[in-house]
């Protein structure tokens, strides 16, 4: 590969469709504000490198960033690029990631509202993202050990996988489509409604009227803290550990749960037939 080191580029497309190049110790800022710096790339190596100007990286095709830096000003640095690895990078410009396909990200620190969207086929590791609607609308989506921070994250969202995670944000899983979560933490007011084929296990979940007009959802072995009105109006089949604060008019399905607050069925607008067992009835 060639090499472009210990460079400052500020104007428009500095390096425009470059190919087989790996771009070291390089800062892209100045006052010429230049847009597009690496895009229409072939084949490239950014390592080491300091982003402050908008869309730098658009249209990559096999492209790998390691231990750079996208500031504030970065707006929409990743778009429309495939076969990507970004590695012990830190990404805060805006609307990163945006209909881009076959992403391995890890040990990155993402600060990014719309994170991810419409994306396909990525893959997140041992990395901090705080966000608001991330990943809406993508698909074929995996997460292992990530802390996530933000609101209305996963919506519409179709094959997500999550693992070792721990999420504190409303109004997730909205609309969403085949996910599961394993081994996480899930805090949040609101959680998952209108979901399909959610499945959750071994999970803690935190927050209030989760899991409403779910259909095809299912908990294994789960906990549900300061929980409140939950399951309304949702087909469902679950287990759940220790005490659920109130259940309220499940459509369909079975839940058994160690102890309940209060059951309530009572003014729903759907017929409700759900079995709910309570193990430890005082």
């Amino acid at each position: 590969m060639e090499l472009i080191e210990n460079k400052v580029y500020d104007n428009e497309r500095a390096l425009y469709n470059i190919k087989d190049t790996e771009v070291k110790d390089c800062t892209f800022a100045g006052p010429a504000d230049g847009e597009s710096v690496l895009k229409e790339t072939r084949n490239i190596a950014v390592n080491n490198c300091k982003f402050s100007l908008r869309y730098p990286i658009w249209h990559a095709k096999r492209y790998k960033i390691d231990g750079s830096f996208f500031d504030d000003k970065t707006r929409a640095p990743i778009w429309y690029s495939t076969d990507g690895k970004i590695t012990n990078t830190k990404i805060f410009g805006v609307k990163a990631l945006r209909e881009c396909s076959d992403t391995v990200i890890d040990n990155c620190e993402i600060e990014s509202t719309e994170f991810g969207w419409k994306t396909n086929r990525t893959v997140v590791t041992n990395s901090k993202i705080t966000s608001e609607y991330a990943f809406f609308d993508s698909k074929n989506v995996s997460l292992n050990d990530v802390k996530f921070k933000g609101k209305y994250s996963f919506q519409y969202i179709e094959n997500l996988e999550i693992k070792n995670s721990y999420l504190d944000t409303k109004d997730a899983f909205w609309h969403s489509k085949n996910v599961t979560v394993t081994n996480s933490v899930v805090k949040g007011e609101y959680l998952a409604w209108f979901s399909q084929g959610l499945t959750l296990i071994n999970c803690k979940i935190i927050g209030t009227q989760p899991l409403c007009y779910c259909s095809d959802l299912k908990l294994v072995d789960c906990e549900m803290v300061d929980c409140d009105l939950s399951f309304e109006y949702s087909d469902v089949d679950a287990t759940v550990k220790g005490y659920v604060e109130s259940i309220k008019n499940p459509k369909s399905g079975t839940i058994t749960v160690d102890e309940v607050g209060e059951i309530v069925r009572e003014d729903s607008v759907f017929e409700s037939t759900a079995k709910i067992i309570v193990k430890n009835k005082k």
